[in-house]
């Protein structure tokens, strides 16, 4: 062990993402997601969200955070200075997700909370490679 920091939930942490040179912590009952100085636990920012905190990753320079709360689980991907919901990945009623990360490209890992089970959701796509797939769709004639 190097060193340690404290947990800004106080042991109701919910996952931890490294980005922008800090790390990214959710907290899950409290509903937040703090990015947090590595070198001193110091909070730099705090993202409130509307439901439980169960997992946060980075991918492409995007903040992702799952969810679960009431029975219904998504995936969300925020403003990481706002906090505003950009987009949602809805999982299928009673489908939970305890743990979030990314292959780096167009893959989500979730956790199956007590399922045994690591679910695979397929990450929206973005720039050149939506807009080739919009372009074709919109020209097609099929259907």
């Amino acid at each position: 062990m190097v060193a340690t920091i404290p947990a800004p939930g106080g042991g109701d942490d919910s996952g931890l993402a490294w980005a922008e040179g800090t790390l990214w912590v959710g907290q899950h009952r409290d509903r937040k997601i703090h990015q947090v100085d590595p070198q001193t636990g110091a909070i730099l920012r705090t993202i409130e969200s509307k439901r439980f905190v169960t997992g946060v990753t980075w991918v492409d320079g995007e903040l992702w955070h799952g969810t679960w709360e009431s029975g219904t689980s998504d995936l969300r991907r925020i403003d990481p200075g706002t906090g505003e919901v950009l987009e949602t990945i809805e999982m299928p009623r009673g489908m939970g997700v305890s743990g979030l990360e990314s292959n780096g490209a167009d893959q989500f890992f979730c956790g199956g909370e007590r399922t045994g089970k690591v679910r695979v959701v397929r990450r929206p796509k973005r720039g050149a490679a939506a807009a080739r797939r919009s372009e074709v769709s919109a020209g097609s004639t099929r259907g």
